[in-house]
This record gives structure tokens, C-alpha cells and sequence, in this order.
């Protein structure tokens, strides 16, 4: 007998790792690039899931904003309108008390309806609402005026000779413009 030792049929000479021992630390490789795949793959659908949650909040924050603000146009639109008829109603009031006076004088009746037209223009301006009155040789404005006739004066031309119907703008927009009569060219 021979006290050779025989090599290991599974081992290759050398040390070097036998081809299952390759196949195993290759699997164990592949199972621990596949449990990192797979852990990313979580933490990415968690995040995904996360930034999708922000994103319906935030599309549900914007509606809610949006609504928010239709509702308060609403509510100022209605506001609005009321405090211009609250501003009103003194002028009503003096109208119906001044046609409920019997047998007063011309002058009394000419004295209250003055007041009640102050009380009306000061109404009005309190909410914005200011007369287009331009003085006899003021430059005709398109935007404030409207030319009704061209006349002969003897002024510039181009310039208002007379105002027939004031005009009024509100918060600085024509609501009506001043009907007025233009100096024509000499």
C-alpha cells in the first residue's frame, strides 16, 4: 500500500474552488444582489407611493383653494351691492319724506330736493362712483367723452364747447361717458 495521498475528486488541484462551489457563491451573489434589488425596489415604490399621496394633497389643496376664492369673489360681488344700496337708502328715505310734505313752497320743496341730491352724490362717491363733468375748453378725451355734434366756436378745436349729460366712472372705469358737443376746426 502506498501512503500516497489522492487528491479529493471534488477539489481541483491547486485549491481553486470546485464548479459547484463556484455555482453556490455565484447563486449567494446573485441572491444577495437580488435581495438588494429588491429592497431598493421597496424603499422606491414606497417613495413612489409617498410623492403619489403628496401629490393628491396637493391637487386637493389647489381645488380647495380655488373653490375658496370663487366663494369669496361671490360673497364681495354680494357685499358689494350691498353696501351700495345700504349708502342708497337715506337718499330713498328723503325722497319719500319730501313727497310726503303737503303744501309746502316752492323754495322748501327746491331746498329738499338739493339736499336729497347731495345725499345721492355723496352716495355715489363714497363708492367710487365720480362725475365726468369737463369744463367749456377742455381737451376732448375719447375715453371719457363722447362727441355728440362738432360745432363753430370760437375756441381751439377740439375742445368741449358744452357738456348735454354728465358721465360717470367708477374705481377709475367708464360707466357712461360725458355727452358733450366738440369745437369744430376754424
Amino acid at each position: 500500500m502506498s501512503d500516497t495521498t489522492q487528491p479529493e475528486q471534488n477539489q481541483p488541484l491547486g485549491g481553486a474552488p470546485s464548479p459547484e462551489e463556484l455555482e453556490a457563491a455565484q447563486a449567494a451573489n446573485e441572491a444577495d444582489a437580488l435581495n438588494e434589488l429588491q429592497a431598493e425596489l421597496a424603499a422606491l415604490q414606497a417613495r413612489n407611493a409617498e410623492m403619489a399621496d403628496q401629490f393628491l394633497r396637493a391637487q386637493a389643496d389647489v381645488q380647495n383653494a380655488r373653490r375658496r376664492a370663487e366663494e369669496e369673489v361671490t360673497k364681495a360681488r354680494k357685499f358689494a351691492v350691498e353696501g351700495f344700496a345700504d349708502s342708497l337708502l337715506p337718499v330713498l328715505d328723503s325722497l319719500e319724506a319730501g313727497l310726503a310734505i303737503q303744501g309746502g313752497t316752492i323754495e322748501q320743496i327746491r331746498e329738499g330736493a338739493e339736499a336729497t341730491l347731495r345725499q345721492l352724490k355723496s352716495a355715489l362717491e363714497r363708492n367710487k362712483v365720480i362725475e365726468i363733468a369737463p369744463a367749456a375748453g377742455a381737451r376732448f378725451d375719447p375715453h371719457q367723452h363722447q362727441a355728440i355734434s362738432v360745432v363753430p366756436a370760437d375756441q381751439e378745436a377740439n375742445t368741449v364747447v358744452t357738456v348735454l349729460q354728465k358721465g360717470y366712472t367708477i374705481a377709475e372705469r367708464v360707466l357712461r361717458p360725458a355727452l358733450v358737443t366738440v369745437a369744430g376746426p376754424k
